[in-house]
Parts: C-alpha cells; sequence; structure tokens
C-alpha cells in the first residue's frame, strides 16, 4: 500500500550546489525563527538558499544570506527578504558546530529548507569541507560513469 504524502511536509528550496562544492561530513535539523509574511511566502515557494550559509556569532546560529521574497499582500507589515534569520539548535549541537568550524576548518552550508509533518519551518544544515578543483572533477567523473552504466544496463548490454 502506497505511504499518503502529508500536505503539510514539503521541500522549499535545495542548495543542490552544497553537494558539488562540499565534501558533506555530517547533518543537522535546525528549526528558524520567521516572521508571518516570511512563512507565508515561503508557503508559495519564493525562497532561495543558494548562496547563503550559517555561521555562529555572539553564542547563537545566524543564517545569513538566505532570500525570502517579500510578500505582497502584508504590504507595510512585510519583511527584509536578505535579513539574518536565527537558528534553533540544542546547546550541545551548538558546541559542536562552533567547535568544527573554529578547529577544524569546516563551512555550515544549508542543504535544503522544508515544512516537517507538523508545518514548521525546518532547516538541513550540513557540516562541510570545501573540495578543490580536482575533486569536483572526480565527483563530476564519477557521476557520468554512473550514468553511463545505467543507460547500459538498461540498454541490456
Amino acid at each position: 500500500m502506497a505511504e499518503k504524502s502529508d500536505p503539510n511536509s514539503k521541500t522549499i528550496a535545495e542548495n543542490r550546489r552544497a553537494r558539488f562544492d562540499y565534501a558533506i561530513e555530517s547533518d543537522l535539523e535546525a528549526g528558524i525563527i520567521l516572521t508571518g509574511s516570511e512563512v507565508k511566502s515561503l508557503r508559495i515557494g519564493q525562497s532561495n538558499i543558494a548562496e547563503s550559509y550559517a555561521s555562529v556569532e555572539g553564542g547563537e546560529l545566524w543564517l545569513i544570506n538566505s532570500y525570502i521574497a517579500p510578500y505582497m499582500q502584508a504590504g507595510v507589515f512585510g519583511h527584509e527578504p536578505r535579513r539574518r534569520r536565527k537558528l534553533l539548535v540544542s546547546k550541545r549541537e551548538l558546541s559542536r558546530l562552533w567547535n568544527a568550524v573554529g578547529r577544524e576548518g569546516m563551512t555550515i552550508v544549508p542543504i535544503v529548507m522544508y515544512f516537517n509533518a507538523r508545518g514548521r519551518v525546518k532547516l538541513k544544515l550540513g557540516i562541510a569541507k570545501g573540495k578543490k578543483l580536482a575533486d569536483k572533477r572526480a565527483t563530476e567523473a564519477k557521476r557520468d560513469w554512473d550514468r553511463q552504466k545505467a543507460r547500459i544496463m538498461k540498454r541490456g548490454g
């Protein structure tokens, strides 16, 4: 029996370049503090997290340079499209992130923004290390070979 998809849970924005530009070591889920007009704008799917990153500043985790389009019906009660948004994680996860960035030279990259089953906006963050050009070429060559292999298997010879 096929599972019914939850109407509340859906992907809002995805950062596809993250897996190409970074070697993602681990990931975690974080909540995000938003205003009402931002949530309404996300419900109609107008956002971009491709150029954004997360940073630990002043004992808090912030999402920087993410874009959420202005919600026109909000009028004067709207929001700034590229404002810094606070991310919600536990103190243990925050200290782990701070150590990874400070000591190990890692980067916190948003991978996907989505509505969970309860209708809350969540952000999947990846703790990543930047790839060098040769690593990117190897990833691309592997992807091409996998695609070619799938074609050969599909044809049966």
